[in-house]
């Protein structure tokens, strides 16, 4: 009776062993730049035009996609302009096709970042920010092309 109880306990304690050594050999948690964990307030301040008609809110780089959105491309992301779906309904329900997608470049990040503007209408007439990929949005107005850049 004894030996089994000890062979328990010798795996028992194997296996906790080494659960902890895998434990202990995780890598560390990714870090990445500010914008893409904290609100878009964590950016360095920038100079605006005291006539910059634009949000506050948006980072200068998406400023540099309004304009391209307004001209028409080319755009540096294949994805861009594809049409957005709308799945999770925070955008006002409309018909596919309505909504497209463009990427707001994050400085430092490896790959797209998490910053998109969502136009609504073509041309354009609804415009939506987000930087925490697609979980919030924010809904700004956009001038004619040319009356503001």
């Amino acid at each position: 009776m004894r030996k089994p109880l000890l062979l328990l306990v010798a795996i028992v304690l194997l296996v906790g062993g080494l659960a902890a050594a895998k434990l202990l050999q995780r890598p560390p948690a990714p870090q990445f730049a500010p914008s893409l964990t904290g609100p878009a307030a964590a950016e360095p301040a920038r100079a605006r035009p005291a006539h910059d008609p634009l949000p506050a809110f948006l980072p200068a780089q998406a400023r540099q996609t309004i304009a391209l959105i307004q001209r028409g491309g080319p755009f540096p992301h294949r994805q861009d302009g594809s049409v957005f779906g709308n799945r999770e309904q925070r955008l006002p329900p409309r018909p596919r096709g309505y909504y497209h997608e463009y990427t707001v470049d994050t400085p430092g990040a490896g790959n797209r970042g998490a910053r998109r503007i969502v136009t609504g209408g073509t041309p354009p007439t609804g415009w939506f920010y987000t930087d925490d990929h697609y979980e919030t949005f924010r809904s700004f107005d956009v001038p004619p092309a040319g009356s503001w850049q």
